[in-house]
């Protein structure tokens, strides 16, 4: 497994690290470009017009990298399914927003919908395939796992959608969502390794399809992965987890998602609560570093270390 691995990085970073100088162009000639808001940041105007829709580029990369060994381990197609079930969405999002010119895209309704529709149908093949099951194991205690029975469906749901809002929410910066998310996928795909799942090949497809990606998605980005990379991504660590019954350990390795999610409920709940009043200057929580006098890249940085020190906990508590 370990050459197939290794094979899913290089096919999945070259098709990528392909694919976006041929890509961006035709994002630029179709006027695919993302809208700033004006009150956010002011050195973030000048990306206004910067194509996005990216995600397109390494979730194709995806795809063809997972085609190759999809035959052999059967138990990437869940998280295939996941990962370009929920692209769909972003993509159906963007496209709404940016080529029928509607700002809001989908209604949050309608995107809900979606998610919950994918997520059911996940949930669905968890609960009843014996390998996967309603098992999850618990962190620290060497391995053991707890079985939450009916308690599965509800605990699925929150830990799909919450996960993907999360890794939404963290796509703000340049390579800033790109960053973090190679850290957890690496960490997935040398869990998987270790235990021979069959997810392994998959993780490292996504691992490389990130790492061509970053090479022009970092500061000055020239693409942005818009909602259908973001979205896509979400599902594939939700998906992961949930596959390898290790749901909880996203709460470690994705833990810059999750402070990403807090933040903007914080401020969403103060704001209310205080008649007009902010508690971070800006939410998510990187603008409020960014408005604090933190340069971009070293947010991106930061957060991609906090990521990598996680992860190493978070492979001392299997």
């Amino acid at each position: 497994m370990s050459k197939d691995v290794i094979i899913a990085v290089l096919v999945s970073f070259a098709v990528s690290a392909i694919l976006c100088p041929v890509v961006i162009p035709m994002l630029h000639r179709l006027k695919f470009g993302q809208q700033v808001r004006t009150d956010g940041p002011k050195e973030h105007l000048k990306k206004q017009g910067t194509p996005t829709m990216g995600g397109l580029i390494f979730l194709c990369a995806i795809i063809l990298a997972a085609l190759l060994f999809v035959g052999d381990y059967p138990q990437m197609i869940p998280v295939l399914f996941m990962t370009v079930g929920f692209g769909i969405v972003g993509f159906l999002d963007d496209y709404i927003k940016i080529v029928m010119k509607r700002s809001e895209g989908l209604n949050p309704k309608q995107k809900m919908i979606g998610q919950f529709v994918i997520t059911a149908i996940f949930c669905y093949y968890c609960m009843t395939t014996p390998e996967i099951g309603t098992e999850i194991i618990i962190p620290f205690t060497g391995g053991k796992t707890l079985d939450i029975s009916w308690f599965y469906i509800p605990f699925c749901f929150v830990t799909v959608l919450g996960t993907d809002n999360g890794v939404n929410f963290t796509d703000g910066l340049d390579g800033l969502c790109s960053s973090v998310t190679v850290m957890v996928a690496t960490f997935f795909a040398v869990v998987a390794l270790g235990t021979n799942h069959q997810v392994a090949p998959l993780c490292a497809a996504v691992v490389g399809s990130l790492m061509g990606f970053l090479l022009f998605n970092v500061h000055p980005a020239r693409v942005f992965m818009g909602d259908t990379g973001s979205l896509a991504l979400g599902g594939f660590v939700a998906a992961t987890a949930c596959v390898m019954r290790m749901p909880l350990f996203i709460l470690l390795v994705g833990l810059v998602y999750l402070v990403e999610v807090i933040s903007v409920m914080i401020q969403v709940t103060y704001f209310r609560k205080t008649g007009g009043k902010r508690f971070f200057k800006m939410a998510p929580i990187h603008h409020h570093f960014e408005l604090c006098g933190w340069s971009e890249t070293r947010v991106v940085a930061v957060f991609s270390i906090v990521t990598v020190l996680l992860c190493l906990v978070a492979y001392l508590a299997l």
